[in-house]
């Protein structure tokens, strides 16, 4: 009979090579970016499931593999539940493999999947949240952002406004953290701009009856009523808007976060006017307009500053792993942060040390639908703010990791 020490050396061998065994899938698992974002609820248009084709867009234009090993796009929904996110990112990056986790619309679940990332030491790469924090105060080693934030939004929106003689305005501000980020970063352009806030109101999300804020903004008199929400609650706050005749009474409309995915679901009639920030639009030049009309083939829809980001984020990312030769976070976030952004979504981008990618962005006024000549053409571009001015600088943002 063997004994307990020869019994105890098999069951430690045995052990050792199921071990051996279960790392094999590990290794040939790939590249795995997961997509994270609303696909069912307030958000489902504005990111949604076109943000995942654009993802996998990136990834064949990257050629589908890197370091020999094959890329692959999973995807989930939030449901803009931050607990959810949460348990969805630790599942993804302890069990199924996950390198990057990008999109993560809704800026309360962005920042609570960012924290997961900073413990898990794994890369995520905000696209569809707004709120500055995310390269500010909760700024991470291993985060990045990506497209646009609330502070751009501002500078971009805010500031030309205040220039243009709308020196008084009134906030319809969602109820979390993006809105009150949004809110936050507008007064502050707003009043350093020589304009006044006189008041302000906080909107549930995704509520379907505006007409009680509405009056209060309608009352205020101010210039510009300031609508700082998104996706379906900046659809409903504009038509409740148009219905209580308040651009036709004298005060201007200001979308802080709106895209051509929302003015699409909006119609001009409706939309005409309104004035916004984006970071991209397809119909700016020869290189948006041939990543336009590609993902249009794809979805039935042209891309807003969400797709192409999620887009830009992903093959950013992708790069930065051949250049490192190796999905170790340290190596990649390195490379992130020297190399420049040139795709589809911008040219000349860049990513400074608290992981704020910097691009221009652009101010545009939604058209008359007289001056609409084409389907989704649908932007007059009234201004260019630089990324410089639109974003503070690492050291001034916020970040304590940059000081």
């Amino acid at each position: 009979m063997a004994s307990r020490i020869e019994k105890l050396g098999v069951w430690s061998a045995a052990v050792a090579t199921c071990s051996l065994l279960a790392a094999v899938p590990a290794l040939a698992q790939g590249v795995k970016i997961g997509i994270l974002n609303d696909q069912s609820g307030v958000y489902a248009d504005y990111g949604g499931k076109t943000s995942i084709e654009a993802a996998k867009m990136a990834v064949e234009d990257f050629g589908g593999e890197v370091l020999g090993q094959k890329i692959e796009v999973v995807s989930a929904d939030h449901q803009n539940k931050p607990d959810l996110a949460v348990s969805i990112a630790r599942k993804w990056y302890d069990t199924d493999g996950v390198d990057m986790i990008t999109e993560l619309t809704t800026s309360s679940v962005a920042l609570a999947v960012q924290e997961v990332t900073k413990e898990k030491k794994k890369i995520d790469i905000v696209v569809g949240a707004a709120s500055s924090a995310v390269t500010g105060a909760n700024c991470s080693p291993y985060g990045f952002h990506w497209a646009f934030d609330t502070h751009a939004l501002a500078v971009g929106t805010g500031g030309a406004m205040v220039k243009a003689g709308g020196d008084s305005w009134f906030f319809l501000t969602v109820d979390y953290a993006f809105g009150h980020a949004l809110e936050k970063d507008t007064s502050e352009i707003v009043t350093t701009s020589g304009g006044k806030v006189l008041g302000t109101v906080r909107t549930p999300l995704n509520t379907s009856d505006y007409s009680s804020f509405l009056l209060q903004a309608q009352s205020s008199k101010a210039k510009v009523v300031g609508l700082a929400n998104a996706g379906a609650d900046t659809i409903n706050s504009i038509k409740q808007a148009a219905e209580f005749g308040i651009v036709a009474g004298g005060q201007k409309l200001a979308a802080l976060l709106l895209t051509a995915s929302e003015v699409h679901g909006l119609g001009l009639k409706a939309a005409q006017g309104t004035v916004l920030t984006e970071s991209f639009y397809w119909d700016l030049n020869d290189k948006t307009r041939a990543f336009g009309e590609r993902f249009y083939k794809r979805t039935g829809r042209m891309p807003s500053m969400i797709q192409a980001g999620t887009y830009s984020a992903t093959l950013s990312y992708l790069k930065a792993v051949k250049a490192a030769g190796t999905k170790d976070s340290d190596a990649v976030v390195k490379k992130l942060k020297e190399l420049p952004v040139d795709d589809a979504f911008t040219s000349k981008g860049k990513v400074l040390a608290n992981g704020r990618m910097v691009s221009d962005l652009y101010l545009f006024e939604v058209k008359k639908p007289e001056e609409s000549k084409r389907p989704w053409d649908y932007y007059k571009l009234l201004a260019t703010v630089p990324g410089d001015t639109a974003y503070p600088s690492a050291k001034d943002s916020g970040c304590p990791l940059t000081k």
